[in-house]
């Protein structure tokens, strides 16, 4: 990968310690506490770990950029190791707050920058990963974003905590304490005067969430309730029930654990017209899986419990359209101290309760909740509407009143932190928190920020469409996945439950969060639009931009946004000013905003273009710039490399200025994750490494750049196998060499002298990616040649003895030549490749008279599948190592003829496996000693 500048290269144009990153965020995303996703939700985050790496890869000097420190290969290699060896601590969860890591890598980033930091500028900040990175990194951290949730999140983690380092708390009762450190004392504070929220609002609406009278079995008397649970209900269609409303519910199971199943028994009285419930526990298998089913009845969606007559989804739309739509309570679940349990729910309805909850609702305002809603909000995966109009149609009254008060509660407690501040001899000093106020006022606006997140954090939980979890008996939160679907039935928590769903438990997630900031350097973060906001002076751009038509993040952070806006709209009037957040200026290519997909596809490569030409005039030239893509899986899957959304993406990078001369795939996302719902998560990130594109850039032919591509990509390829890059990531790694070739020039024209697409080249990289790995067959000794040619077509399966002849005598050998090797089964006139699991398992490669790379491979492959990373495993490489750069070019041979050609998946993950494995497994191999398995050796993995 070449710099198109003469500056100094950097790392990341030359070399990263890719499975290392990888591994630490795939870890980063089963870490819950502390971790500032759990801040507020914020959709398709970056990992921490690949931010933090990615910047510091972008700012440290490659060893090469200094051939009189590092004249030699072998030199730059060591550096490099040493630096490698930086990142890979610094990726590292638990070092995130250690600073004598982080120093570590400050101390390399300003030996690098002359000791003058250059800012980092995120102009998509969203979840504020990146910004928070290089603040960790003691770097001055500027981030916007058009979204104003987003940019409420990046105040939290990167503006406020550096305002209030290292202070102590301002709370009455304050224990004696040495020091606080970093945010420390203002997460002390948030706690304090979110439990004095929580004790104020007990006060005014704790009447609406009364205690409720066990059951005999459970030894009477009273129990707090954790949560109800509630079913839509219809009118029935039968006119001899028209009169009576009637459950869709997709389930009547309350809990699923073994020895504790509990179930809902819906009791009709057909004479009385009325239904009744009943909890069951235990049950026979056909019983809970009738429960399970609730009134659902296939394709009929729903059955009528009364007369069981079908309930179709165009019945249920034509009754929620008219107004008709109602829930019924099925079921109480209570806390005992021993266990939860299952209440039915009363004969009759608590009217005292919601006579109360609707007066304390009409006193109150919430304005923006009449906001009409639209897109993700307005249908379901069907695009059925259900009669959710407006935002409060997601909420119970009691839920909407539970959320005001604690939002209106923000409002006022920020009086009383004012007062204790003045007493603990904090500045009396009126400047409000927007116009850069540290004292009294500052301080108090800045935990109304935390604690009204609490609020917003809260909503997640505590609406009407939060399933009931059977497996767990819980509540689990609406935003499982970037979408709103419908809950026939769902639960209601208790916001004083003191478990999911309560205040005080939504508080405790921020107040981890804070107190683990390292705020090293000032932050800032804006309200604006990549396509025209103003960067700082030298500025070094990391961005995360959104994802062609993958999340409509704009409709789904209204959700979060009318109730931030009702908390803190006087504290941040300009951010939260409008009713919803900005639609029409979002760039993402929706079909319903713009018409259609062209039109939308047209905006989104437009916008993208302004915005990446915006940071390309703006960039520093001594830094490249770093943007992040996603891709879908069904993208990969569909289309390959030249998928529409990644082609029309890089697209507008390359026509916004930039020349791309790396791509580093990242696996940021957990691999199985919504797979089973068959939703299209987000398959790996891509890195893109960016130089501004030379002002002299020629016009080449169609035919030169086809030369290009076949002179630097071969070597390019070769540099990325040596890195251990695997096999699936190979054809989004070949994209930063090959579009090094296409970028850096100001034109590639057809033979009708129309300039080439992105799309095109990435076909014709992927062409000459193909016919590399093609190449490699060429390399290896007859036998494997012959067992490589049979496995493209017939795999493990029979073939005829008279084509084997032929592919062997093409060859140079006959078919007894790979049988001898081990290789084949010949039999009857028939010729078939022995699995792994026929090879003999007291193979020994140091006593094989004919050795083949695929046999040693095929071994290989066997062991690691069974063991991984085990001594057996390292002492066969240990064995074979002089064979082992040989072993590794056909595993990604036959990755990519399984993959791509066969279409096997399984075996294209056993090869692909291997090698994100290889690293670790040659670090295994090189500590043993002795390969005669004579004494086992611990191996230090």
């Amino acid at each position: 990968m070449t710099s198109t500048n003469n500056t100094k290269k950097k790392l990341i144009e030359v070399a990263i310690p890719l499975e290392a990153i990888n591994a630490a965020s795939a870890r980063e995303k089963s870490i819950r506490h502390g971790h500032p996703s759990t801040l507020h939700l914020w959709w398709a985050r970056r990992p921490l770990a690949a931010c933090r790496a990615v910047l510091f890869a972008q700012l440290v000097d490659d060893p090469s950029s200094d051939l009189e420190k590092f004249p030699t290969p072998e030199a730059q290699e060591t550096e490099r190791k040493r630096l490698f060896a930086i990142i890979e601590d610094l990726v590292k969860w638990e070092n995130s707050t250690n600073e004598e890591v982080l120093e570590r890598a400050r101390a390399e980033i300003r030996k690098s920058c002359d000791g003058e930091l250059p800012p980092v500028y995120d102009p998509f900040s969203g979840g504020g990963s990146i910004p928070l990175e290089a603040q960790r990194l003691g770097l001055p951290a500027y981030g916007s974003d058009l979204n104003p949730v987003a940019v409420m999140i990046g105040k939290a983690m990167i503006e406020i905590p550096p305002k209030f380092k290292d202070k102590e708390p301002i709370h009455p009762g304050v224990k004696d304490r040495q020091f606080y450190r970093n945010a420390e004392g203002l997460a002390e504070d948030v706690k304090y005067y979110g439990e004095w929220m929580r004790e104020r609002a007990w006060e005014r609406i704790g009447h609406l969430y009364p205690q409720v009278d066990l059951p005999k079995e459970y030894g009477g008397g009273k129990a707090t309730v954790i949560a109800w649970i509630w079913a839509r209900t219809v009118p029935s269609p039968d006119p001899a029930f028209a009169d009576v409303q009637v459950p869709v519910s997709s389930s009547f199971l309350l809990s699923s654990k073994a020895g504790k199943e509990a179930w809902i028994e819906p009791i009709v009285d057909k004479v009385a017209k009325k239904i009744t419930y009943r909890i069951r526990h235990g049950g026979t298998s056909g019983e809970l899986a009738k429960a399970k089913e609730g009134t659902k009845a296939g394709q009929a969606m729903f059955r009528c419990l009364f007369s069981d007559a079908p309930i179709s989804g165009d019945y249920v739309d034509k009754a929620a359209a008219k107004g008709r739509m109602g829930v019924t309570l099925l079921a109480i679940v209570a806390e005992t101290k021993r266990d939860r349990v299952f209440v039915a729910p009363p004969a009759s309805s608590d009217g005292e309760v919601e006579g109360n909850v609707s007066a304390l609702l009409r006193e109150m305002d919430f304005e923006n909740l009449e906001v009409p809603c639209r897109g993700t909000f307005a249908s379901n995966a069907q695009g059925r509407r259900y009669g959710f109009n407006t935002f409060r149609d997601y909420f119970t009254e009691r839920q909407l009143v539970a959320l005001g008060t604690f939002a209106d509660l923000v409002n006022e407690v920020q009086e009383q932190i004012i007062a204790d501040a003045i007493s603990a001899g904090l500045e009396n000093d009126d400047t409000p928190l927007r116009e850069g106020g540290v004292g009294v006022r500052g301080y108090a606006e800045a935990i109304a920020v935390y604690l009204s997140f609490g609020v917003s954090r809260l909503s997640d939980i505590q609406n009407s469409l939060c399933r009931w979890e059977s497996s767990k008996t819980q509540v689990r939160n609406l935003f499982g996945r970037q979408a709103i679907p419908m809950m026939w039935d769902f639960g209601e928590n208790n916001v004083f439950g003191d478990a999911a769903g309560d205040y005080r438990t939504s508080l405790g997630s921020i107040v981890k969060v804070i107190e683990r900031f390292v705020p090293s350097s000032q932050g800032s973060l804006r309200n604006a639009d990549a396509q025209t906001t103003d960067y700082p002076a030298g500025v070094v751009i990391s961005t995360d931009p959104p994802y062609y038509d993958n999340i409509e993040y704009a409709d789904l952070s209204d959700f979060f946004y009318v109730w931030l806006r009702k908390a803190l709209r006087y504290v941040e009037p300009n951010v939260l000013s409008v009713l919803s957040t900005p639609k029409a200026e979002e760039l993402v290519a929706t079909r319903y905003r713009h018409g259609g997909q062209e039109a939308a596809e047209l905006f989104f490569l437009n916008g993208m273009r302004q915005a990446v030409s915006n940071m390309a005039l703006s960039s520093s030239n001594d830094f490249p710039a770093t943007i992040y893509y996603a891709f879908k899986q069904s993208e990969i899957e569909q289309e390959g490399i030249s998928s529409t959304g990644w082609a029309t993406f890089l697209q507008a990078v390359v026509e916004a200025g930039y020349s791309v001369v790396g791509t580093w795939p990242m696996r940021t996302e957990m691999a199985n994750r919504m797979v089973a719902s068959g939703t299209n998560a987000l398959a790996n990130s891509v890195v893109l490494v960016c130089r501004k594109k030379n002002s002299s850039a020629e016009v080449i032919t169609r035919a030169e750049f086809i030369r290009a591509l076949k002179r630097e990509l071969p070597p390019a390829i070769t540099e990325l196998q040596a890195a251990n890059i695997a096999p699936a990531d190979m054809p989004q790694s070949a994209i930063g060499p090959g579009m090094g070739v296409f970028s850096r020039y100001k034109a590639v024209l057809e033979s009708d002298d129309n300039p080439m697409s992105v799309k095109t080249a990435l076909q014709l990289i992927n062409k000459e990616l193909d016919e590399y790995l093609g190449g490699i067959q060429g390399e290896f000794e007859a036998d494997t040649r012959f067992a490589i040619t049979w496995f493209e077509q017939h795999g493990m399966g029979k073939g005829d003895y008279g084509t084997a002849n032929s592919i062997a005598t093409a060859r140079g050998i006959s078919v007894d030549s790979v049988k001898h090797a081990g290789i084949v089964e010949s039999a009857a006139g028939k010729v078939r490749i022995l699995s792994r699991e026929e090879l003999d398992e007291d193979w020994d490669p140091e006593d094989d008279r004919h050795l083949t790379v695929w046999e040693c491979l095929q071994h290989l492959v066997r062991l690691h599948e069974k063991d991984g990373i085990s001594h057996d495993t390292a002492v066969l490489l240990k064995k074979i190592i002089t064979h082992a750069e040989a072993v590794k070019d056909l595993a990604y041979c036959l990755y990519d003829i399984s993959a791509n050609k066969r279409k096997d998946a399984k075996e294209a993950t056993a090869y692909n496996a291997l090698i994100a494995d290889w690293t670790e497994l040659t670090k295994a191999a090189a500590a043993v000693d002795d390969t005669s398995g004579d004494r086992q050796i611990r191996l230090d993995i």
